[in-house]
């Protein structure tokens, strides 16, 4: 018989709370959100993009690695 698995949280990985669903906290909720917004996530289509539509505001901060370097 198979296990049940518990639900991860797509953004950090952390089981999943029923509250957030499909995510762990309202902090991963909102960066997915943050995410669609700012055109990371993108449904794909056939369309050419409208000129002059593209969004050229700053990168998911999210997204970036960390730096190496130490506290200042």
């Amino acid at each position: 018989m198979a296990e049940a698995r518990a639900s991860r949280c797509p953004i950090c990985g952390k089981p999943t709370e029923v509250q957030f669903r499909p995510f762990c906290s309202r902090r991963c909720a909102d960066v997915d959100l943050h995410r669609w917004f700012s055109g990371a996530y993108r449904v794909e289509t056939e369309e050419p993009p409208d000129p002059g539509s593209e969004w050229t505001g700053p990168s998911d901060p999210a997204m970036t690695p960390p730096s190496r370097r130490g506290p200042r």
